[in-house]
């Protein structure tokens, strides 16, 4: 298809110089677009696909140069930075110094917040609100588009009470396309089903007074019996009661691919007082069968191409990794853990793809818990679980978990109940960008009392750390990276209770990895006793308890010792070991700390991004030269 209406779309305002079968063009071309976007690289697909006509209907009726608009968890962007002067530069989506792909306030005004959590639009869409009304700018609009899987999201619920007491003139447009990543869940996804059947409804009572007026009365006052079958009839006629009840004046639902009536709906409501929510359906992978017939699978797909009947031709990437990803090695491990205790049940917050867990709820379905996009329910009702006698296995990604962070603290460490947490993505997450970077979880995890905190050196650790998880007596975490997990050939130690493994010892210095870089320091080490360095390896394996013990050997024999790990350098392990051993009279003179500084990483491929952090095998290399000179022990500068 030849693009030619998109790239004179300058900003949202040329798009009023469309007519309507230009504005449907424009639809189209944006979806060609967007299938070229994935054929070189995965990057979110379907999301955006769904929401092609419902963005250029917002800018049409709204001027987001002065009104307010947020996207909820923000991975359908896409086409609100093609109409936004992005165009040119699509091409560079998620690539390292590119568009991120999500919103990004550097790149467009028309991006307010940097969203990549789910929930938050309501909240922060109420604030703009406010804050322009105190500023004596009532007339700027407030508009939060939020989908039908964050809203079960508590936050949100807490944010639209709020609204409605403050009686604030907000709209909330719920994208209702049936799924998160995967298929809704819950209760209020029954409700959802139950409303797209339901025939329009725009809050009015003349909805019903026509068939109100034809009912007899007898026995009973009118008053109260029509009060009574009003509620009744609104109730069967349409599925937003729970929207109204709240206090929101529900309209809908409406079909979110029309863009003439979605522009038509928009303009209705702008001057509406008051909150409104506005129920639009949608259709995830819209206008591309593929991805209409397998959302789950074309959320993110692996890169493709299309041939001459529009068909998928996966692309094989040169090179590619063999190895099982940690995330596959994970699951693998709970499967068999689960298939071995009938106690061990696991619990996660709508990424049941994400994290593959698709094999285990297939199998174990009475034992497995997906509790939407709601963290913070997961790890209080794994805290219950635990109370109860099982052994749960609560697996949400690193940057997710933060949500809970409060449950973490009171329903699990201080019950000291044994919850196993395993924190996928933990570290540099790639090309997802700072949003998604488990970065913190070192930190965060660390500081709770009665918590262990174990990350595998390779594949190998991880069935060992998940087996001490599920039979230790109180609550653990295991962090693993998105990455390939390598192994490093030895003899492997069981996994004890804050013990390390040392993989070789070197008097010169020690590398002590705690995490998947492990692989990376043995990499570095072997390239430096080729060098002349004798630079030995110790697979931390605990960052709490620490392997005091082991760690304090190498500061007081070795000439150097740099900590690595795949996190923030603030509060994480290489703290643990500086605190230790600040606490035992150790000289930390000769001590490094390698990490994430105290700032945000940027989007783009993982090795990219470690090699910028000096978290790759030259990196480590070359802190240890720095290291060994500064301990006058380079032999050959």
């Amino acid at each position: 298809m030849k693009i030619e209406i998109l790239p004179r779309i300058k900003s949202p305002v040329d798009l009023r110089t469309l007519s309507g079968s230009e504005l449907e063009t424009l639809a189209d071309e944006i979806r060609e677009v967007l299938c070229t976007v994935v054929e070189d690289r995965s990057a979110h697909f379907a999301s955006n696909l769904g929401v092609v006509e419902l963005c250029i209907a917002l800018h049409l009726a709204y001027d987001f140069r002065k009104d307010r608009l947020i996207w909820d968890t923000g991975h359908q962007i896409y086409p609100h930075k093609l109409i936004t002067g992005r165009y040119e530069e699509i091409s560079s989506i998620r690539r390292k110094g590119g568009l991120m792909g999500y919103p990004n306030p550097e790149e467009s005004d028309y991006d307010l917040f940097m969203t990549g959590h789910a929930g938050a639009s309501v909240s922060t869409v109420m604030g703009l609100k406010a804050g322009d009304d105190l500023a004596g700018e009532p007339g700027r609009k407030s508009v939060a588009v939020i989908g039908d899987g964050a809203l079960p999201s508590g936050v949100v619920f807490e944010a639209m009470n709020n609204a409605a007491g403050l009686n604030q003139d907000v709209l909330v447009i719920l994208n209702d396309n049936k799924m998160g990543i995967c298929p809704r869940v819950g209760g209020l996804a029954k409700y959802l089903d139950k409303a797209r059947v339901a025939p329009f409804y725009n809050g009015l009572k003349r909805d019903v007074s026509w068939l109100l007026n034809k009912l007899p009365v007898v026995g009973e006052s009118m008053e109260n019996t029509l009060g009574s079958f009003k509620e009744a009839v609104k109730g069967f006629l349409h599925g937003g009661m729970l929207f109204e009840e709240m206090g929101f004046r529900y309209i809908g639902p409406v079909d979110g691919h029309d863009i003439e009536s979605l522009s038509g709906y928009l303009q209705m409501i702008k001057n509406i007082k008051g909150p409104v929510l506005l129920h639009v359906l949608t259709e995830k992978g819209h206008g591309f069968e593929p991805a209409t017939n397998d959302p789950v699978s074309f959320h993110a797909p692996a890169p493709f191409q299309r041939n001459e009947d529009n068909e998928i031709v996966p692309i094989e990437k040169p090179g590619a990794a063999k190895s099982k990803a940690y995330t596959d090695v994970v699951s693998n491990s709970i499967l068999q853990a689960m298939t071995d205790n009938e106690r061990v049940v696991v619990l996660t917050a709508a990424m049941c793809a994400g994290n593959k867990l698709g094999k285990i709820r297939d199998a174990f379905p009475d034992r497995f818990f997906d509790t939407g996009i709601c963290e913070a329910h997961a790890v209080a009702f794994a805290g219950g679980m635990a109370k109860a006698g099982l052994r749960p296995i609560v697996d949400i990604y690193s940057t997710f978990l933060q949500r809970s962070f409060d449950h973490i603290f009171q329903e699990v460490a201080l019950q000291n109940l044994p919850v196993t947490f395993c924190l996928d993505r933990a570290g540099i997450a790639g090309e997802d960008g700072p949003t998604h970077h488990g970065a913190f979880d070192n930190s965060y995890m660390r500081c709770f009392p009665n918590m262990v905190l174990m990350s595998p050196g390779d594949a190998q650790d991880v069935e060992h750390m998940l087996e001490f998880s599920l039979t230790f007596d109180g609550p653990t975490a295991i962090r693993y990276p998105k990455a390939a997990a390598d192994a490093v050939e030895r003899q492997v130690a069981s996994v004890e209770l804050g013990k390390s493994e040392v993989y070789v010892w070197g008097k010169d210095g020690m590398l002590v990895a705690f995490g998947s870089l492990f692989t990376d320091c043995v990499r570095a080490a072997e390239q430096l006793r080729e060098e002349g360095l004798d630079v030995g390896v110790i697979n931390a394996r605990f960052a709490k308890p620490l392997d005091t013990e082991v760690i304090h050997q190498a500061l007081q024999e070795s000439g150097f010792v740099i900590t690595v790990e795949e996190g923030t350098l603030c509060g994480g392990f290489g703290s643990a070991v500086l605190e230790s051993a600040n606490e035992a009279g150790i000289n930390t003179q000769h001590l490094r700390r390698m990490g994430i500084p105290d700032r945000f990483i940027e989007h783009g491929h993982r090795g990219e991004l470690l090699a910028d952090l000096g978290l790759d095998v030259a990196g480590i290399s070359a802190a240890a030269r720095e290291m060994a000179q500064q301990s006058r022990l380079l032999i050959n500068e």
